[in-house]
């Protein structure tokens, strides 16, 4: 009964520590790859045709400021007014009447770069972005681009660089700042960790 419970005991701590291995090769992997497509100054980004923002709500499921969605906005409108991307695609999701302090996340990116003096008609609104995934496919197979400009936070960067790879886009990013929350920079963080490990699993599946 004693040998049987150690078995026990260490195959659970086997498999937590491959479970962690697992996770954190994943998290390199996405990072190693992205090394050198990622910026930090817009006047040394290069130029692209067009920009990716991958979409945020301003508002938080908890019905607080997110302001995730502030620097996503300012990193957009910083790279249209010096000249690294022409055109801006705004892709997220639909949610103002699905869930609590939801909303419509393209027509909230379209008000807020218009507010700051970025033309309609260069804003391009794709409602199909409710993952990752979505929008670099859609920017691929339907926009049918082979190059563009990401704009999120640093860690979303990278892991939408690896899959831009996968469907023979290459990608560079604009890192806009994270939140200056520290928990929710933490939470973000965290969740990264298993979103970059769901990635591998939706594209090698």
């Amino acid at each position: 009964m004693i040998m049987m419970r150690k078995k026990i005991i260490r195959l659970f701590l086997t498999a937590i520590v491959l479970t962690i291995a697992v996770i954190a090769c994943c998290y390199i992997v996405v990072s190693v790859n992205a090394s050198g497509r990622t910026y930090d100054v817009v006047r040394d980004v290069p130029h692209n045709k067009v920009g990716l923002l991958l979409a945020t709500s301003p508002i938080t499921p908890a019905g607080v400021h997110n302001y995730y969605f502030d620097n996503r906005i300012k990193a957009a409108d910083e790279l249209y007014k010096a000249g690294k991307v022409d055109y801006i695609i705004a892709s997220g999701g639909d949610y103002s009447r699905t869930q609590k302090n939801g909303c419509d996340e393209p027509k909230a990116i379209l008000d807020s770069l218009v507010a700051r003096g970025v033309p309609a008609d260069r804003i391009i609104l794709d409602y199909e972005g409710t993952r990752t995934l979505n929008s670099i496919a859609k920017a691929k197979e339907v926009y049918g681009l082979d190059s563009l400009t990401l704009i999120s936070q640093e860690y979303h960067n990278e892991r939408a660089i690896y899959l831009a790879d996968k469907y023979s886009i290459y990608a560079v990013g604009y890192n806009a700042k994270p939140s200056p929350v520290y928990s929710s920079r933490i939470k973000n963080t965290l969740r990264e960790f298993l979103a970059r490990v769901k990635m591998f699993i939706d594209v090698f599946m």
